[in-house]
This record gives C-alpha cells, structure tokens and sequence, in this order.
C-alpha cells in the first residue's frame, strides 16, 4: 500500500519558499519491514520535527538600502533565521509546515523607519533591524494510496499526488506586509540514483492579500483610491501560475566512511500577477506590471554529523547544511523596470536580486 523508499518525498518542500527550512533524513535510514495491512498501520507512517538555526549573509529586502560614504549603494541585508519544521506521512499522503522568524541587520530596519536611519517624513532615526514572521504548509494526496494502485508508476515515475497548500508572513517594518496565498495543483515525484528523488509540481498560485503601507490613501496626499492609492494599503493580486521543482540525493558513490554527504535543492517559478500594487491602476511609472519571480536554491550540500560521530542510528539527527540562493525579482517586483528596486532609470538599489551563501544547523527532536 505504501512505498516506504518514498517515505521522505515531500521532505524537500523544507527547501521550498522558506529558506530556513531543513532536510530531513532519507528513506533508507527507516527500518524495512514487510508491509502491514491497512489495518494495522498506525494513523502516522513518519513523524519528523526539527528546529534550526541559520544565517543568510547577503539577503535582501526590496527598496531597503543605504548609500556608503563613497556614495556606493548597499542593498543587502544579513538575516538569522530561527525555525521550527514537521514532517508527516499517513496512509494516503505527507504534510509539511513550517515556521520561520528572520531577524535582519540594521541595513533593514524596523518601523517607523523606512529606510536606513530615516523615518517617513524625513528625521533621522535609529532603528533596530526588522522581525519577519513567515509560515508555509504543503500537503499531497498520492494517487497511489487514494486508489490502492500501483498505475501511476511507472520506469522513474513513482507517483502522481494532489497538492494543496498556503503561505503567510508578517513583518515589523514600515511596509507592514501580511501575505496570505494558496497554492493548488500536482505533484509528479521521479526517484533518482541513491535514493534521492525530484519532485515537480505544477501549481495555480493566488495571492489574495497583503498590505503595503505606502500604498494607503493621504500618505502623500489625498490621493484618488483606486488610481494612485489605495484607502488601507490591503493589496489583492490575481490568481496566476507556479512551477515548483525540488530534489534530494544521498552521495552514494563516495567511499562508504564518507558517506556522510547529501545534496538538495529546489526552484519556484511564479507568474506575473498582475500589477505590484494591485488593484490599483496601471502606470507606467509608479505602478509597472508584476514579474515573473524565481525564487531558488540550486545547492546545499548537508554534513550527516550525527551518523559520522555516533554511527547510522542517528542519521540525520544533526545536520550542519551549507547552500546557495538565488532570488530574482523578488516578491514578483521587477527588478529592471520597478522603482522600488531602482533609485533612478538603469540604477539598481540591488535589494529585488538576492544573491547569497546560506549555512545552518539543524537538530531532529
């Protein structure tokens, strides 16, 4: 009924959206037994809760920047990130949620300031670096276990599943952003060497609300709702598409006393969604059409060093992690046209394009 060599193909989705996420532990390091009857099979298959602590050294913020003496422009924003994740498998498919807080340096400050040392109406302030809250919940129903059929694998195919799932932030900054979006679509997972497996889900994506502060009516100015402003900033954009692409494989080929090694990643394209400060109308100037977004972590090569100091029945209850990401515009901003992300026609702030080295550790408990 249930293929436990897959126990763990929903486990990359810690890689998903959410940077501080963690791996979790390979199939193989679960026990192989015969299957049971139906029956007899506890309600969860797997459970996996983890806590980690990372650090985004060169993370971004869009339109938060400050100019150096030289005059130079710094968009980039060190982040520690705290997180908490679980991870489940029942008889018919796998949950993940995950929960983050990002703790940003002083180059992306809290409110009231909104922009480095700089409140709204212009004082200069000093203000401690902005706390984002964000949280993400993915689950799958495999085709597989709602049918009780083995048609949907076939050669690499190892299953079809639905997907469901959301996203949530909130943040202290002056933008004050509180995203809520959806996702729905498939899952195709396909095993690789070693174990490992690539996940591709094909998603509509809606982001039904946010809110941007700078976008609320007499802010600067009356303004005309609807046209230049927006009466309580709550933004609502349209329902578009996603890809969301994810993978995991042991180092197999390495000798087997070094056979402490992994690697992951994963990729999210999102399609435009209309304007950046939708509903409000089209203009060219203030108010370009969305991006598509690509929100990415080609690599992160993960130390099992559980297993290398305490031996195989701890696989994988510390792993020390280090990755790279690459976001491009970010949040859907276009980072070529957007005046957020540039101080003036061809001149970028450099905080719509997150470049970055990315290291944690991760403790199963």
């Amino acid at each position: 009924m249930f293929n436990f060599r897959r126990t763990l193909s929903a486990a990359v989705l810690s890689l998903g959206l959410i940077p501080a996420a963690t791996n979790l532990a390979s199939a193989a390091d679960l026990p192989v037994k015969a299957p049971k009857p139906a029956a007899d099979l506890p309600f969860f298959l797997v459970i996996d809760d983890r806590v980690t602590y990372s650090y985004i050294f060169s993370g971004t913020d869009p339109g938060v920047f400050s100019v150096r003496p030289d005059g130079s422009i710094n968009g980039k924003t060190a982040k520690q990130v705290y997180s908490f994740t679980h991870f489940d498998i029942w008889a018919y498919g796998q949950n993940f949620f995950t929960i983050s807080m990002y703790k940003s340096d002083h180059n992306d400050p809290a409110s009231p300031c909104s922009n480095v040392g700089v409140t709204i109406t212009g004082a200069p302030a000093t203000c401690a670096g902005a706390t984002e809250i964000y949280g993400l919940f993915r689950s799958t129903f495999g085709w597989n276990q709602i049918f009780n059929t083995k048609a949907f694998s076939m050669g690499p195919l190892n299953n079809i599943s639905f997907e469901v799932g959301m996203d949530a932030n909130t943040e202290n900054n002056f933008l004050a952003p509180a995203k809520r979006d959806v996702v729905a679509g498939l899952q195709f997972e396909f095993n690789l060497p070693y174990k490992g497996y690539i996940n591709v889900s094909p998603l509509m994506y809606y982001e039904y609300f946010n809110h941007n502060a700078f976008d609320q009516c007499g802010l600067f100015g009356a303004g005309v709702p609807g046209v230049t402003c927006i009466s309580d900033g709550n933004t609502k954009f349209k329902p578009t598409w996603a890809v969301e692409v994810n993978y995991y494989m042991d180092l197999g080929f390495l000798p087997e006393n070094m056979q402490y090694f992994s690697i992951s990643g994963r990729a999210g394209w999102y399609g435009k969604k209309g304007t950046e400060n939708e509903p409000m109308a089209f203009n060219p100037v203030t108010n370009v059409s969305t991006a598509v977004e690509l929100n990415s972590e080609p690599i992160r090569l993960t130390f099992d060093a559980s297993k290398a100091f305490w031996g195989p029945k701890y696989s994988h209850f510390v792993d020390v992690w280090v990755a790279y990401r690459y976001w491009q515009n970010k949040f859907g901003l276009d980072h070529a046209k957007s005046v957020v992300c540039n101080v003036a026609a061809g001149v970028s702030n450099n905080s719509c394009t997150e470049e970055s080295l990315y290291s944690g550790i991760s403790v199963k408990f």
